[in-house]
């Protein structure tokens, strides 16, 4: 059993001064706990990914960096949403580790849930999904969307892990080929089990937020599922043609009714009827063209091909000079 890999664990940060310090007093417990029973290499890192934060979080990375050498950071040149930021942090790591490990910054993923993924790791798991055994510290309203959210995924044709975010183990071997995943519109939850090689989960509990607020509010929540469904499913496509002949033959039924009537000289005025069918299939019109609108916008963003970040600064890098 191969052992000693060097791990990097990757942070992606926010407008996260309130809750850094501690962070790092937990993680570099962690790593030092590993090291010393040699599970991972001494050259293994935490490297913190400054997501254009409007605070002092890069200041205070850098300060951390200066003070301990098993700290390190790169700062993106604006803010690009916690999915580039993490992407950012993923594909600069791999080019100093054999393992990169992603957690958040908040202190609810469980740390010592990252034995657990490592074991996996060198059992022969490429990829270890850190999954929620239970949603106690949530809302009962955050529970229900939540729960829903994923199996509204599964339902939708996307292929996700139930209560899965983004606490993931991630080989090298996986990192080199995840590269090749261009698109834009990103959803990492989703590409990951695209990738595939061999997998496996460890379960763990939730704990509250340590400090500071939640970047992921309801309106953020709900776009990020829209993002995910249009970005790895074409069900929402055929659903609209599915409706669009089940209309079809309604108003094929309407018609033939009406004829009857005019036949038979039964003739009404119709108006309400007239009325709430123009309503409803404007409706109808104005929904669909909306969500064929939503597609076409995503090929028009994946066509201009722009970069999904721009690394401003290096810490590693830095070092080096």
């Amino acid at each position: 059993m191969k052992k000693c890999d060097v791990l990097y664990m990757v942070i992606p940060c926010y407008n996260e001064e309130e809750v850094l310090l501690e962070t790092t007093k937990r993680l570099k417990e962690k790593l030092n706990g590993l090291i010393k029973k040699k599970i991972i290499s001494a050259k293994s890192k935490v490297m913190y990914v400054n997501d254009g934060s409007k605070d002092k979080t890069w200041e205070l990375i850098k300060q951390i960096h200066n003070n301990d050498s098993m700290f390190t950071g790169i700062s993106l040149s604006r803010n690009r949403g916690h999915q580039n930021a993490l992407v950012a942090g993923l594909l600069t790591a791999k080019d100093y580790a054999d393992v990169v490990i992603s957690m958040d910054a908040d202190l609810q993923d469980d740390i010592n849930a990252v034995d657990g993924m490592l074991e996996k790791y060198y059992d022969g798991c490429d990829i270890v999904y850190g999954v929620r055994s239970a949603r106690k510290t949530d809302t009962f309203f955050k529970r229900v969307t939540a729960e829903g959210f994923y199996k509204f995924m599964q339902m939708m044709g996307v292929d996700v892990v139930y209560n899965h975010a983004d606490y993931r183990l991630t080989s090298k071997k996986v990192l080199n080929n995840f590269q090749d995943y261009k698109e834009v519109n990103l959803f990492l939850r989703g590409i990951f089990p695209l990738i595939g090689y061999k997998s496996d989960k460890v379960y763990y509990e939730r704990a509250e937020r340590f400090a500071g607020e939640s970047k992921y509010p309801l309106k953020k929540m709900l776009n990020f599922a829209w993002d995910g469904i249009t970005s790895f499913s074409v069900k929402p496509l055929r659903l609209i043609c599915g409706l669009g002949f089940i209309i079809l033959f309604i108003s094929i039924i309407i018609m033939i009714y009406s004829l009857i009537r005019k036949i038979s000289g039964n003739t009404i005025d119709g108006w309400t009827f007239l009325n709430i069918s123009i309503w409803f299939i404007g409706g109808l019109q104005m929904i669909s063209l909306g969500i064929i609108g939503e597609y076409v916008g995503k090929m028009y963003n994946e066509t201009k091909a722009r970069p999904r970040f721009i690394v401003a600064e290096n810490l590693e890098e830095i070092n080096k000079k």
